[in-house]
């Protein structure tokens, strides 16, 4: 049990929330929502004891042990994986470390006995002698490869070396569990195995912090919303939570309206009947009443959407793009063989696949800024690209202002309409005279997409544009693409942006390629073997 007692966190004039008064019980899970910089961090470092409350407390039992994805890979640098993953549970860890200090000992003494027998009991007590086995199918369920597991963490790119230390988490069991975006660094198939593995077999708390609408709605039984300046617990996932939030805020409005029509209706009355003698003692009873009428406040929510509206200034022709035997490797991998398709004006394809398996690589391709081992690719007529990458620095460089970035990359001189696109993109005017060096995730996501906007490309070509979103700009950017008269070529891991947006799944895995002609959902259904742990 996790127990909130009037707490309360500010920086500065800056409020996040207070006098919160919660209790997170046992064998739960609770989705932390809310905007950006509303407090969703702080609340998880704020539990870890890394930072403390304004005012009130936080109470758990000192018994119970709390684990939290860290991120200080560096740290394992040199380590094999799999310690790095057994570490997890640090009383196995010591013992086993010890165990093999001894046993490497040219001479073991009496003591030395009693000792190993000692520890052979905490390595039975934290089923030690399966621990190897268990770390490794946490590790395959993220997607780390066999032949990695007794390599140093160095060898891995940074996104898996965020996976391992995701495994070490989930291996400690711990009764309390912290997860800041986890899915971050995961495909769509790792996702899916996290899922069944926290649903399934973590017991405890768990306390998430997610923008993915699935992941919360599959594991969430509570929603903790960060809003109107507290923390409000919904019961139920997070489709339950917004139907009843909106229930909610429907229902104030309609209570406020209904007293407000009251109000219009005696003070109409007062007004005309106060210099009457024959009703003026009513008149004046009816004001008293008026004066101690409650009006409910409607607060503003904390929650805003860009305003995505994708154009194009000409239409491409019927057939956009020929793909024919398109082949990529990478040192000695071949990832992906071969791959031949037609793209036609209008559809929406998602490019799925395991990491490392080329998806980021062939948008590259198509649009030569990589080459391939071998293949054609041929642009139909009047084919017009635009891209929006994953890796933000590939695209927004230097230490001008978002404006002026925006200004010389889209060739826009007018300054009413930059400033309307990135009004649109949620920039006050501070945020818009900051150094693109200086920008967070999101409001570089938004950028990119301001200058994608005023482009008016006939075809997107975008690699995870989900990621550094919040729920409300996902759901934002899905309804615009959906709309869009033009072509949508994405990656993207966010399995409920791909159901909302995709019309045709291209699907890359080590035996091959399938081209499906068809929506996520019965992408799923057909080959359902891929989705299974």
């Amino acid at each position: 049990m996790i127990l909130f007692e009037s707490l309360s966190m500010h920086y500065g004039h800056t409020s996040l929330f207070k006098d919160v008064n919660l209790m997170l019980k046992s064998n739960s899970t609770y989705g932390l929502i809310g905007a950006n910089g509303a407090g969703k961090t702080t609340l998880l470092k704020l539990v870890l004891g890394q930072e403390e409350p304004s005012a009130g407390n936080i109470i758990i039992n000192k018994s119970l042990k709390i684990g939290a994805l860290k991120q200080d890979q560096f740290k394992y640098a040199n380590d094999r994986i799999i310690d790095i993953v057994l570490r997890g549970n640090s009383n196995l860890w010591e013992a086993l470390t010890q165990k093999e200090l001894l046993l490497n000992k040219d001479h073991i003494t009496e003591q030395d006995g009693f000792k190993l027998a000692e520890l052979e009991t905490i390595i039975a007590e934290n089923d030690g002698y399966i621990a190897e086995t268990n770390a490794e199918i946490i590790l395959d369920g993220l997607g780390i490869e066999e032949k990695h597991f007794r390599e140093p963490l160095s060898k891995l790119s940074g996104g898996y070396k965020i996976r391992v230390l995701l495994a070490q988490c989930l291996f400690a069991a711990p009764d309390i569990l912290l997860l800041d975006e986890p899915t971050n660094h995961l495909d769509i198939l790792s996702i899916q195995w996290l899922e069944n593995f926290l649903i399934n077999t973590f017991k405890g708390i768990l306390l998430l912090i997610s923008h993915d609408h699935d992941f919360l709605n599959s594991t969430c039984d509570n929603i903790l919303d960060i809003d109107y300046n507290t923390i409000t617990l919904y019961i139920g996932n997070y489709d339950k939570f917004e139907q009843d939030k909106q229930n909610i805020a429907e229902r104030k409005q309609h209570e406020k309206s209904a007293i407000d029509k009251r109000i219009k209706k005696d003070q109409i009355f007062i007004e005309r009947f106060r210099a009457a003698a024959a009703r003026a003692r009513q008149a004046a009873s009816r004001e008293k009443q008026l004066k101690k009428i409650k009006v409910p406040e409607i607060q503003t929510t904390s929650r805003i959407a860009p305003n995505f509206a994708f154009q194009q200034e000409k239409k491409s022709g019927k057939e956009v793009l020929d793909v024919s035997k398109l082949c990529l490797s990478f040192k000695d991998i071949k990832l992906f063989q071969n791959l031949s398709c037609k793209i036609h004006r209008g559809e929406k394809i998602a490019i799925l696949g395991q990491n490392g398996i080329g998806k980021s690589s062939l948008l590259k391709i198509l649009l030569n800024i990589i080459p391939c081992d071998s293949g054609e690719i041929k642009w139909g007529y009047n084919a017009e690209t635009t891209y929006f990458s994953q890796d933000h620095q590939e695209l927004i460089k230097g230490t001008s202002t978002a404006f002026d970035w925006l200004m010389n990359t889209s060739n826009i001189s007018t300054i009413e309409k930059l400033r309307g696109i990135l009004g649109k993109m949620l920039f006050t005017q501070d945020d818009a005279n900051k150094s693109v060096s200086i920008l967070s995730g999101g409001e570089a996501a938004r950028l990119l997409f301001a200058k994608i906007m005023l482009e008016k490309a006939n075809i997107l070509i975008l690699d995870e544009p989900t990621n550094h979103l919040d729920l409300e700009s996902r759901v934002a950017l899905s309804s615009a693409l959906k709309i869009f008269e033009g072509t949508v070529v994405f990656v993207s891991h966010d399995r409920n942006f791909v159901s909302k947006v995709a019309t045709r799944i291209i699907f890359l895995y080590q035996k091959g390629v399938i081209d499906f002609k068809g929506t996520y959902d019965a992408f799923r259904e057909k080959y359902s073997k891929f989705f299974e742990n």
